[in-house]
Formats: structure tokens, sequence, C-alpha cells
């Protein structure tokens, strides 16, 4: 078997996934050549290749493929590395995750979670091969060599990558949609969930990819943004156990927006809701569990959905945890996390941080009748004396006889700022019964 079959047929992810490694969100991982506590080596997927920074490894600042891996990781010789490689090949290891193409083996059972930590696998390694997500995430502001986020080009299922297995279990967790009829090649014909999407990874208690958010790249009104049936999962995930101060965004391109922030990662933990409605259950029972939690920071949009959010949301954390402090971020009118990040330097998101309002007297019925209390005072109470009353009683009687025309007692008349009365009549012809005529002219 020559070098270049062996290169061609063992993926770099085998080697790591043989050697029980793997690489962070940043495809970073801890150099396995020499002690090493912060991770120095970066994995090209891509290349199928890894490069060392830091001096003391003894690959000396050399990019290395994975025969070199093995002859590194196994001090043996070059030789002993392709015959190691060789067993590899032909031993019947399965294919990890991470490989070229990142998806499962074929004919293995998939469970969701296996299946969508694959899938999001293969669709971060999609992005380095698709302009269009390039732009688009350039287009927002995002680095992808810093946010771990993917792209559906829709082509998973086809070609070479097509396996029976892996078409049920899309079919099975919404990844696949089967048309019912069939295709040109006379195959059944499915359409791919989220296809063209920047894809995001949801992730559960265990930070196991459970759930994923797909964002079109093509800014359709009607069709922007999807979640896979059967949504579960936080991002970026459960806040850590020691969080004090929890920011809640919008949406989850503006959690990627702040998470890309060195400065506000050092002081904040980021949970993003689903939408102005998008405050789960599932965020709340994240929440409940931050024993060390002192504050809560609303950082949505600033549109009028965003300000009712906050008074909604706030009000009801509020309630449910009084001693904890509920502040918001004033964001600029019809202005979002990334379109901030969009049009203005990223100082702009740790000003309004800065910035930020507390705002629990707006959530608090007992401050809102303090508040009331000072601005509009009780009126005191007083007893008049005997005179003030005859003499209150005597100008309502003057009032009273204003406009008053008595002249003729079988014609009262009257006249008021709005009309004119006259009563009539008054004559007595039965004991028992009296009849009057109102006349009211409007003026």
């Amino acid at each position: 078997m020559e070098i270049t079959e062996i290169k061609s047929k063992l993926l770099l992810s085998q080697v790591l996934h043989h050697y029980h490694l793997k690489p962070d969100k940043n495809m970073r991982l801890c150099c396995p050549f020499h002690p090493d506590k912060t991770p120095s080596m970066q994995v090209y997927y891509k290349t199928q290749t890894a490069y060392c920074f830091s001096t003391n490894c003894p690959t000396h600042g050399k990019s290395i493929d994975v025969i070199d891996f093995l002859m590194y990781k196994e001090k043996c010789t070059k030789h002993e590395a392709i015959l190691k490689a060789k067993t590899l090949i032909e031993g019947n290891h399965p294919e990890a995750p991470g490989g070229r193409s990142g998806l499962p083996p074929k004919s293995v059972p998939t469970s969701r979670t296996d299946l969508l930590g694959r899938m999001f696998t293969y669709f971060k390694n999609g992005v380095y091969n698709s302009q269009p997500a390039k732009d688009y995430l350039k287009k927002r502001g995002l680095d992808f060599s810093k946010t771990e986020v993917g792209y559906n080009s829709g082509q998973f299922h086809h070609g070479k990558r097509k396996d029976e297995n892996l078409i049920n279990s899309c079919v099975e967790y919404g990844l696949l949609l089967d048309l019912g009829n069939k295709g040109r090649t006379g195959n059944p014909a499915y359409r791919s969930f989220g296809k063209w999407c920047i894809v995001f990874g949801l992730r559960d208690r265990e930070h196991k990819i459970v759930g994923l958010y797909f964002r079109s790249t093509l800014e359709k009104k009607d069709q922007r943004h999807f979640y896979l049936r059967d949504r579960q999962g936080l991002y970026p995930g459960y806040p850590s156990g020691e969080t004090k101060r929890l920011i809640l965004t919008e949406s989850i391109i503006d959690a990627a927006s702040l998470l890309e922030e060195e400065e506000i990662n050092k002081k904040y933990k980021v949970l993003a809701l689903y939408g102005t409605n998008g405050l789960t259950e599932e965020h709340q029972l994240a929440i409940k569990e931050l024993k060390e939690l002192k504050e809560v920071i609303l950082f949505l949009n600033g549109d009028e959905a965003g300000k009712k959010a906050v008074e909604k949301y706030g009000a009801m954390l509020k309630t449910e945890y009084p001693d904890l402090k509920i502040s918001n971020v004033e964001v600029p009118e019809n202005e979002d996390v990334n379109s901030l990040l969009q049009g203005h330097s990223s100082e702009i998101l740790t000003h309004l941080l800065d910035s930020r309002k507390v705002c629990d007297h707006f959530f608090s019925n007992e401050n809102q009748l303090k508040e009331k209390e000072q601005n509009y005072p009780s009126p005191k109470l007083f007893t008049p004396s005997k005179e003030e009353i005859k003499q209150a009683a005597k100008r309502l009687v003057k009032e009273s006889q204003k406009g008053l025309d008595t002249e003729n007692p079988y014609n009262l008349k009257y006249s008021g700022k709005e009309a004119k009365y006259q009563i009539k009549g008054f004559k007595i012809n039965q004991m028992d019964s009296l009849k009057i005529t109102l006349q009211i002219e409007e003026l």
C-alpha cells in the first residue's frame, strides 16, 4: 500500500480517536508529544494535518500528517508508523467522529445524540469548504475559527456518502424529509432540512449535542431560521455552576456574537433565548440550578417586542428569585447585539453592558406603590366648623339662583351654560295630580 493511498484511507480523526484524543470547539488539543497544560496543537481536518505551536514540541514547528502523527506518538521510525497505519486501515476500527466526512459509520445503529453529534462535526467541517458560509459569517461579524458553527450544503446523503443506515436515522430525527416519490436515479427522493444554512449545536447538561439550530444564508424573509424537530438543549450550553452573572440574549447569533468577545467572556456567562417568547422550561431549570447566581442581565433587541419581553421575563424572574439582581441593557432603537457588532467596533457591546440599568424597581409592586405615594401624597383631612358650613350653603344657593327667572310663578325660566329651561304649569285641577311642561332649548 502506497503512502498516498494510506493518507487517502486513514483520516486524522481516526488516529485521534484511536488515542482517545478530542479537539475542543476551536479544533485545538493539548499536544500529546510533550507536557502541555494549555492546548497548543491545532487540528486541520480540511488538509488532514496538525500543527503544534509550542517550542517544546519535538515536531519543531513542522506540519504533520497521519503518518507523522503515528511516528511521534509511538516514538518509532517512519517505516513502523506506516505499518501501524496499515493496521488501523485494515483493522476493525470504527470511523471516529470528525473525519473528512464526519458522518456516522455505515451499518451501525445510531441514537439521536450520537447522530446529531457526528452530523454537527460534519457540518463544522463543511464551513471550510463553503465560500457562501464564510461570506455570510463574515457579514454577520462572526469568526468561524472562534465560534463553533457549521454549514449544511444538503449533500451529505448523496454520492459516496450515501448510506441507508444514515438516511434512515436522518429521516427518523428530522434531518431528511422523505418526499414520498422517486428521484431521477429511481431512488427515494429526500429534502435536506436546513439546506444552505449555517448550523449551531444545542447542548444538554452533559454538553452533548441534542438539538440543532439552522440560520439561512439566503436571508429569505419567510425562511430565515429553523429548529430541528423536538427541540432540545441550550446554546451555547448549560451555564457552569459557578456562574454569578448571566446574560440572556434574544437569539443564538446574538449569543455567539457576545461569546467571541474575550473581555465579556471573562466577566459573564451567556445563554440564548429562542426569541421573545423563547424562555423555555429548560432555560428556567438551568437558571434554577445556578446556586451562586447574583445577577441576570437582559440583553434583548431594541424594538417593541424586545422591550415587552424585558418587562415580561424581568417580572417573572424577580417573582421567582426576589433576591436576584435583574438588569437591562438599553439597546438602540431597532438594533440587536449582532447588528451593533456589524456597524460598530466591539467596544460598543462592553460599553452598553457597563451602562446597564438595574430594573428591580420596575418589576416590584411594592416599590411601585412607594413611588406613587411619593409622587402623589394623600390629601390631608379636615373638619369644617358650623360657620364654614353655613357660609358654604349660602354660596351654593346664591350660585343656583344665577340665571333663574321667577317673575311668572307659572313659567319658571333658567339659563344654563348649554341650554335654556322653562317649566310651565302648576295649575291644580285635582288634589291628587300635578301636570307641568318642561321645555329645553339648546344654546
